[in-house]
């Protein structure tokens, strides 16, 4: 009987290493193109910290980087993925529209039961915020905000 148990617990453990494993692979590309960005924005920005990285997935692909210049100045870059004439966008974060801001004129124009992610992107050249929520009619939309200005460029509703 004591033998079924120890196979057991070996065989729980492999599982659970295995897992372990196949996550650590998968997040590979995302672990990559962070440390990419973040050497990009360190170099090209003077970023001293860096604060959050994410990746935005429109018509192209960004990484953006929030932190903090030398000055001490809370700065974001947009990176696009494609290196070939790359063309990276610095913007000190007081130049735009906060993510709280944002929140307020989607909350304000479309009352969404639920915020699900607030996050910046870039669109033709301008940057944004996307903000994707749930819709009172219970269905998926996106809303798309001017970083700069907090204009509507884009309403994608009832997916």
């Amino acid at each position: 009987m004591k033998k079924w148990i120890w196979a057991g617990v070996i065989v729980i453990l492999l599982i659970i290493g295995a897992g372990f494993l196949i996550y650590i692979k998968a997040m590979e590309p995302f672990s990559d193109a962070e440390q990419t960005a973040v050497e990009i924005a360190k170099k090209e920005a003077s970023l001293t910290t860096v604060d959050e990285f994410t990746i935005y997935n429109g018509s192209k692909t960004y990484y953006i980087v929030e932190g903090k210049d030398s000055k001490g100045k809370q700065v974001i870059v947009w990176i696009p993925e494609e290196e070939k004439n790359r063309k990276i966008t610095i913007k000190k974060a007081n130049e735009g529209i906060s993510r709280e801001e944002a929140v307020q004129i989607v909350s304000r124009k479309k009352a969404p039961l639920e915020i699900m992610s607030v996050k910046l992107g870039m669109e033709n050249n301008i940057p944004l915020w996307e903000i994707y929520y749930r819709s009172s009619k219970d269905s998926i939309s996106y809303y798309y905000l001017d970083f700069a200005t907090g204009k509507m460029l884009k309403d994608i509703e009832n997916l």
